[in-house]
């Protein structure tokens, strides 16, 4: 891939395009039990356990400063990631009258390991670290179209291998995490869901591309509102939504300078869907994301968007037909924004703004289906 997102800033004369590039293989595998024990007629007991593994192989990493995409001026990164992750958890749930516990723990041992190919005596540098996540939930059933839950757990923020052999001391900073909701279904065909929750990090990192480096950017907090609702209209038409409210801050910094770049604030998707027996489908739906601050201080903004999409089909049993359309106003938005400093060939200072690439304009797509 090659991009260039800060023009003529590093280099007046060639101009910063980067290439990156890499090779990757991922296997894994996960193997669990399950095993649900009545005791009585008011008790039931569930029980999980599992162990597993992933392995990620990526070669020739690679971050390179080029010119006119043919010709290499310097590596800035090159080498070989070997990471394997091993991981064990056991989860319980008690079931007691109107009450279900949940109660589990997750085991994770991480090994990296980074050969740096930059280096004359083709080094090695790995680290081995290890972290144990529980969680907890509890669920109430007030009544046969209410429940309320509580939700509690400990994750981890995943890291690139790179800082973690760099000299990081803590490569998975936990993610402590907690929501508070209720599910209310006021009728067969109505669904409705809300919840409060807040997700602490004891260490965020931020990617710099065209550095080939992880910053970590020190703890953050985020609190929130979901709400949600699916409706069955008629027989044939359904309806739902999906709204999210969020205050994401960095902790321990001054008020107004607290703000985590492009965390979102305000996110909705939605729509209406249509599925007849007659094999006639179809939906319209939208996606929402509102303005949101692109730098600390919120003095630069990314502009937020509202997208609708439609598609239509028409499915038998050997086959299926069908239209879609992305974009149906053809609105003009921006998909991915970030605030960067750059710096144009001819500029005397570089200048800090907005940089995008244009979201998708509308277009159709048609599909043919054969069924064997």
């Amino acid at each position: 891939m090659y991009s260039n997102f800060t023009f003529f800033l590093e280099d007046p004369v060639n101009g910063d395009q980067i290439k990156q590039l890499e090779n990757r293989n991922l296997l894994g595998y996960q193997s669990s039990y399950k095993k649900r024990i009545a005791l009585g007629d008011h008790v039931v007991l569930e029980n999980k356990a599992g162990v597993g593994f992933r392995y990620d192989n990526v070669d020739n990493n690679e971050l390179s400063h080029t010119l006119n995409r043919d010709s290499v001026i310097n590596r800035i990164a090159f080498g070989d990631v070997d990471e394997t992750n091993l991981f064990a958890f056991i989860d319980e749930t008690m079931i007691v009258g109107r009450f279900r516990f949940n109660g589990a723990v997750r085991f994770d041992n991480f090994s990296f390991d980074y050969h740096d190919r930059l280096s004359t005596q083709y080094r090695s540098l790995n680290s081995q670290q290890s972290i144990v996540s529980p969680k907890l939930n509890v669920n109430y059933r007030v009544s046969p179209r209410t429940s309320l839950y509580f939700n509690n757990g400990v994750g981890f923020h995943s890291n690139d291998t790179r800082v973690v052999t760099g000299g990081m001391r803590n490569g998975l900073p936990q993610a402590f995490g907690q929501d508070l909701g209720v599910l209310f279904k006021p009728t067969s065909r109505i669904l409705l869901q809300a919840a409060l929750w807040r997700l602490n990090l004891q260490q965020e990192f931020v990617y710099v591309g065209d550095a080939g480096v992880v910053e970590p950017s020190g703890k953050t907090t985020r609190m929130g509102i979901d709400v949600s609702g699916r409706f069955q209209i008629t027989n044939w038409l359904f309806a739902d939504f999906d709204v999210n409210l969020t205050q994401p801050r960095a902790a321990n910094i001054p008020e107004g300078e607290n703000y985590i770049p492009l965390a979102p604030l305000t996110t909705s998707i939605g729509g209406l869907s249509v599925k007849t027996r007659s094999g006639i489908g179809g939906s319209l739906r939208y996606r929402y994301m509102a303005d949101r601050p692109a730098n600390e201080d919120n003095s630069i903004v990314a502009v937020g968007y509202n997208i609708i999409d439609a598609t239509l089909s028409y499915t038998r049993r050997s086959f299926e037909i069908g239209l879609s359309c992305e974009n149906l106003l053809n609105t003009a938005w921006n998909e991915t924004q970030f605030a960067t400093e750059s710096r144009l060939q001819n500029e005397a200072m570089p200048v800090e703004e907005i940089h995008f690439t244009p979201g998708v304009p509308r277009y159709v797509k048609g599909r043919l289906i054969f069924y064997f």
